[in-house]
């Protein structure tokens, strides 16, 4: 079975209380719940979470040489603005897609600019809640 590391960074902890019309009703707990229950028997997700830059590293500098056959990672408002996860996304030899819940390029000028996905293999945005699922499933069905 693969394994499938999620990097979710600041503030979707907030989902569900945060901008609503944005980005849904849902927490990322209910999120996380669907997503397992879509892929249950495909994939094992591990799931990981920080509103701090550094710690979003470190996880994924640790997945470096780990036994994750591909990365997911959301990393909200870091994507804008962090060299320093681009830079460690860039040590990884697994597929990565950068997951937006909300379709960036319909909002503020500023959420245009990515640093963070030019390290991604590809772009899932503006599906929502779904947008997990749909990088997962994504991952799963591309060909080796």
């Amino acid at each position: 079975m693969k394994k499938i590391l999620i990097i979710n960074g600041p503030n979707l902890n907030m989902l569900g209380k945060r901008e609503p019309m944005v980005y849904g009703q849902d927490t990322l707990d209910e999120i996380i719940k669907e997503t397992e229950k879509k892929v249950a028997g495909r994939v094992e997700l591990q799931w990981f979470q920080s509103n701090i830059e550094g710690e979003i590293v470190t996880k994924i500098q640790e997945a470096h040489g780990s036994d994750i056959d591909a990365l997911v990672i959301n990393p909200g408002g870091y994507s804008h603005t962090s060299v320093a996860i681009h830079d460690a996304l860039k040590i990884l030899d697994v597929p990565i897609v950068e997951v937006h819940l909300s379709q960036i390029y319909a909002r503020e000028s500023f959420r245009h600019t990515l640093l963070t996905a030019k390290a991604a293999s590809s772009i899932m945005s503006g599906f929502g809640k779904h947008s997990y699922y749909l990088a997962v499933s994504a991952l799963l069905d591309q060909k080796e």
